[in-house]
């Protein structure tokens, strides 16, 4: 076998490696980490453990469905958690209005949020890190001047409900984050919203010059990106009965965007996984549970996300060549 053959082979192999790592990887992994996770801790693999882990992924899943379809567009949203905070500056002050005019409030708070970063990406052609990465900086400031930096006990029953409570020993979060996973993978398989959001990942430039209504459709997508976001936050103040405008959402973008790169979706665009965000939801879940569950200090748990995160961006490119 010549030097060259040799090198292909080696090529081909390592793609093929790289390639079923991207598809099926995170599924592998977590089949690992609850099979070492039960190993260590027979408690670990119970129903109220998985109940716990739910509680905690599910706002996570939220903000990165909405990422991935950011991602998707080859964007990116850093201001995801500082929407979270808005919400959790907003939800007190509200909250003696009623609680439909709280939610409505806040949904409409992260709808603009995403609204501004949208047009700042659209029209105004600012890097998509940079417009996010100032509304990041300038929402959580506002959010502190609002509400203050202390945390704030939120009295609410329907909003307490939202964050611990149970139907069928199932937390009633993840039925709403099952729902908003069914439409999101509706939209980006069947809908010609989701057929256009893809198109301008893969090639902005072509897809302006076919008539595609790519401002708007970017628009849109940060635009639902700011309101899951928002949802997050009204789930995360009613787990924990209080609303923290200064801590609130805090590295949720980091979160984020691991959960949606670990389950397949390229930085690159032109492609997004749902099921994949699920599964690098749930994975990252299961990862910071498995530190703690060892003591491992929140510094080191940060450093192995970001080895994670360059991992699964390693994966991707390998894989699309892009």
């Amino acid at each position: 076998m010549t030097d060259l053959s040799l090198e292909r082979r080696i090529t081909f192999d390592r793609d093929r490696v790289l390639s079923w790592l991207q598809s099926y990887g995170v599924y592998a992994a977590i089949v690992v980490l609850v099979a070492i996770d039960t190993a260590l801790s027979p408690r670990f693999f119970t129903l109220q453990n998985a109940r716990v882990q739910l509680f905690q992924a599910v706002p996570v899943l939220l903000v990165a469905l909405g990422m991935a379809l950011v991602i998707g567009t080859e964007g990116i949203d850093l201001s995801v958690g500082a929407v979270i905070a808005l919400a959790a500056a907003l939800i007190p002050i509200m909250i003696g209005h009623g609680l439909v005019l709280t939610i409505v409030v806040v949904l409409i708070a992260g709808g603009v949020s995403g609204t501004i970063g949208g047009s700042m990406v659209a029209f105004a052609r600012v890097q998509p890190i940079v417009a996010t990465l100032a509304l990041m900086i300038g929402l959580r400031g506002f959010a502190v001047i609002i509400n203050g930096a202390s945390a704030k006990p939120v009295n609410n029953q329907f909003i307490d409900d939202l964050g611990v409570k149970n139907w069928f020993g199932v937390p009633e979060m993840a039925f709403l984050a099952a729902l908003v996973v069914a439409i999101v993978a509706f939209v980006v398989r069947r809908s010609t919203f989701g057929r256009q959001l893809m198109a301008i990942g893969d090639n902005r430039a072509a897809s302006e010059l076919s008539g595609t209504p790519v401002r708007r459709v970017l628009v849109l997508v940060y635009v639902i990106c700011g309101i899951l976001s928002a949802i997050a936050g009204i789930l995360i103040v009613g787990h924990g009965a209080e609303a923290d405008p200064s801590g609130a959402g805090l590295l949720y973008e980091l979160s984020a965007i691991t959960a949606v790169v670990v389950g397949g979706t390229p930085l690159s665009g032109g492609k997004v996984k749902v099921v994949g965000t699920v599964a690098g939801a749930i994975f990252m879940q299961l990862v910071q549970a498995t530190l703690i569950q060892h003591n491992v200090k929140n510094s080191w748990s940060q450093i192995i996300e970001a080895i994670i995160i360059c991992f699964a961006v390693y994966a991707a490119r390998g894989r699309s060549g892009r």
